[in-house]
């Protein structure tokens, strides 16, 4: 078919003037940058001329504050815009998804996931490694469908139905065993769309369960409903609140979107960034273009080239902008100069060696010593200064091999190996023996703070006036050689506001020192087992549970390579003035590779907190850790030490605890300043501390799991303080309700622990 002229003519000006358009100039002067307290930043905007086509919002004034919504129909509210991501944090107003046309006596029917709508042309679909599909209720089947009707996924939730056919068996991810298809069911969307069909099914064909839980069907951002789930699956709870709770999404875009059409549509599927600039929505003279593929549609995204940073979308000054990398602390410690997208460090004239490290450069005499030479008439003083200079080069050179010697012996190249994915961060924490004598008067033993496992710990004060606690190790033995390196690097990797936080340390020595943060209020083993009746009070107790959970689940999930501590216990929690938690001691930790699940190991950590599993197998995993936890969390609840606590029937802590759990009489261990102090908040945290001490590790929750449940515990707990104003006293007299686990026996209980008695029995004092 041969193509007129004219009309040829006429499509390729309405080509280019879309592509124009795409491109944009720019916001028009004057455009709002925030609705309410979220920035809007261009290509988002809430006025005509403000945006890229499809990337409009709407400031919906009528609120206190304003709300940003997303498009012109106010589907979704907008709390985040991440122009780094390319993501856009929402929440969806609507809840769970409307569910109609019933088709049965049961609860089966159909609905629409459509919060964004189902343009084709649109910029944003749902993230597919942010969000979950999330199915409550008993005995039904939710599906997720396109739009020709191809499954995408879905889960199942059951309640198990006893045989006596009354109140069914249900669980939530609060007891510890996640949304795994008791009561709830989630799974990852694998692919990532701007609507979806949904489809809900019974199972049951006698529907006897129907109704006792609410059901619903949600797309919800990933980990949101584990947080919220014990409130969603209240059967007490009114259904049309819990269908009506707002649910947050997570969202992605990409500029120049176009749907994937099987096979690719010639080619349609293949759209990239464009080679014309001036058609290319990157802006900023220093930004580039990534292309963005996925399994519904093609587009592409802007990015702020390396060294610079600010938004690609828009030229001039309100684009990328060079990062000042001299103003940065800890980048260069001679002299520096800023270039465009990077910087220069070298070493003041008259000085060389290595300007990234601090002390690095040295003064160098031997330009002093050819003027000296060049300027002496005088053979003897030549000789002399000659004899002068090989004296001081040999005891130099003396010097140097004895520190390299050192370094050797204190497995230096072990270090180095450690942290190779950042090769100077051994060389920028080696601190010089001169700075610590300096800092601690020659370690003298006033300055001691006392001693533990892996060494003494000395107080000192650097030439840069931070306050720091030196760890010297007691003997210089191969062991605690490799478990220093070990503490280092795995510090080095850390950057968590309740991990304790590594200066540096010192090789040069033949017993290695360890530089970090002081921390100046003892630990948690300190302040709870005081002499009196009164301890910490249980919000100060929660709370430091909850910063230390969070610090364990960094350690368990955050970081590049999982690291599991291996001596979790309430001496290795240090508590600084505000009494924040910091943890602490990591001599004794490992890193897991992410496609392992644990490491056998020789087994190291303290009686009483150890766990049984890892006692008896040698393997060693992230559960280790929880159990050692939940210890931590009998002892914040007892004030008993749990290596040297018997009970009259000669039980261990941990026994004598579950076991009162289990017949729900937790008061007669209980310490009474948290039986006055404490509410219901007192049984759920004794019931995850049940949880994590369960002897088979896949029978406890994650880190993970543990820090979202005892934040949801103290969120709780502050709106019952809020909310009841000064009356105090009131409070104290609550009463403390404790739960039981149904359906296990003492006798089963007892014989949970047996395992532990053994090796406890053996010893009752820690390393």
């Amino acid at each position: 078919m041969v193509i007129p002229a004219a009309l040829l003519l006429l499509m390729l000006q309405l080509i280019s003037s879309a592509d124009a358009q795409l491109g944009g100039a720019g916001p028009a002067p004057g455009c709002p940058t925030t609705c309410g307290n979220v920035t809007v930043p261009y290509p988002f905007g809430i006025r005509d001329g403000c945006f890229l086509p499809g990337f409009n919002l709407t400031c919906d004034q009528t609120r206190r504050p304003p709300r940003l919504l997303l498009g012109d129909d106010g589907a979704l509210e907008v709390v985040e815009i991440s122009l780094v991501n390319s993501t856009v944090r929402a929440m969806d107003t609507a809840g769970a998804v409307n569910i109609s046309n019933f088709v049965g006596p049961g609860p089966e029917g159909n609905g629409t996931w459509r919060g964004l709508g189902s343009a084709s042309n649109s910029p944003f679909i749902l993230s597919e490694r942010r969000n979950q599909f999330v199915v409550t209720g008993c005995n039904v089947q939710g599906t997720l469908l396109g739009d020709s009707g191809n499954i995408i996924t879905g889960c199942s939730s059951f309640c198990s139905i006893r045989d006596t056919w009354i109140n069914p068996v249900v669980s939530s991810p609060a007891s510890g065993g996640g949304c795994s298809g008791i009561g709830c069911c989630e799974t990852p969307i694998p692919i990532g769309r701007p609507s979806y069909a949904v489809k809900l099914k019974a199972l049951d064909p006698n529907h006897e369960n129907d109704g006792m839980l609410p059901m619903a069907v949600r797309v919800a951002e990933q980990g949101w409903f584990d947080g919220v789930a014990a409130q969603m699956l209240n059967g007490s709870v009114a259904s049309s609140s819990v269908l009506q709770t707002a649910v947050p999404v997570m969202l992605e875009w990409a500029v120049a979107s176009i749907m994937i059409v099987p096979p690719h549509a010639n080619g349609i599927g293949n759209s990239s960034c464009p080679v014309d600039a001036a058609r290319s929505a990157c802006r900023s003279s220093h930004s580039t273009c990534r292309n963005v593929t996925d399994n519904y549609r093609t587009g592409y995204v802007c990015q702020c080239q390396d060294g610079y940073a600010g938004n690609p979308y828009l030229a001039g000054d309100g684009g990328c902008q060079d990062i000042d990398e001299c103003a940065l602390p800890g980048k260069c410690f001679g002299v520096c100069t800023n270039i465009a997208g990077g910087y220069e460090c070298r070493c003041p004239r008259g000085a060389r060696g290595n300007p990234f490290m601090a002390n690095g450069c040295i003064k160098s005499s031997l330009g002093l010593s050819i003027g000296l030479g060049v300027g002496s008439g005088a053979g003897l003083l030549v000789l002399v200064l000659g004899a002068a200079f090989m004296t001081r080069r040999i005891k130099h050179q003396r010097a140097r091999m004895l520190k390299q010697k050192f370094f050797k012996q204190n497995r230096g190249h072990l270090l180095k190996q450690l942290v190779s994915q950042n090769a100077d961060i051994a060389e920028r924490m080696i601190i010089p023996l001169v700075e610590l004598e300096k800092a601690t008067n020659n370690f003298d033993k006033d300055r001691e703070l006392g001693g533990g496992g892996h060494g003494t710990v000395y107080k000192g004060i650097l030439s840069d006036l931070h306050v720091v606690a030196i760890k010297k190790s007691k003997v210089a033995i191969q062991r605690e050689i490799d478990e220093f390196i070990n503490e280092v690097a795995i510090l080095s990797q850390i950057n968590h506001r309740n991990v304790v936080r590594l200066f540096g340390c010192c090789l040069e020595t033949e017993v290695p020192l360890l530089v970090y943060e002081f921390i100046s209020n003892g630990t948690l083993y300190d302040h709870l087992h005081v002499q009196g009746p009164t301890s910490l009070p249980w919000q100060n107790r929660l709370r430091i549970a909850t910063e230390t959970a969070r610090a364990l689940a960094y350690l368990h999930m955050a970081v590049s390579v999982p690291i599991v501590h291996r001596d979790v216990k309430s001496h290795n929690i240090l508590l600084d003035d505000s009494l924040t938690a910091k943890v602490s001691d990591f001599g004794a930790s490992r890193c897991i590779p992410p496609d392992q699940t644990g490491v056998a190991t020789a087994i190291q950590g303290t009686l009483g907190y150890l766990d049984p599993m890892y006692y008896y197998t040698g393997r060693l995993t992230e559960k280790s850790d929880v159990y050692s936890f939940g210890v931590v969390l009998i002892e914040l609840l007892t004030r008993k030490k749990p290596y040297l606590y018997r009970s009259p029937e000669d039980d261990s802590l941990i026994a004598q605890f579950t076991s009162l759990v289990t017949h729900g009489n937790l008061s007669d261990v209980l310490d009474p300043q948290i039986m006055e102090e404490g509410g219901k908040e007192v049984s759920e945290v004794a019931s995850l501390a049940t949880v994590c001490v369960k002897l088979k590790a896949e029978d406890r929750p994650t880190m993970r799991q543990v820090e979202m449940t005892l934040e949801s515990i103290q969120e709780s707990l502050q709106v019952k303080l809020h909310s009841v104003g000064t009356k105090i006293s009131e409070d104290k007299q609550m009463a403390v309700t404790l739960p039981t686990m149904e359906g296990r026996s003492s006798k089963e209980s007892s014989r949970q622990y047996s395992l532990e008695e053994e090796y406890l029995l053996s010893s009752r004092y820690p390393r």
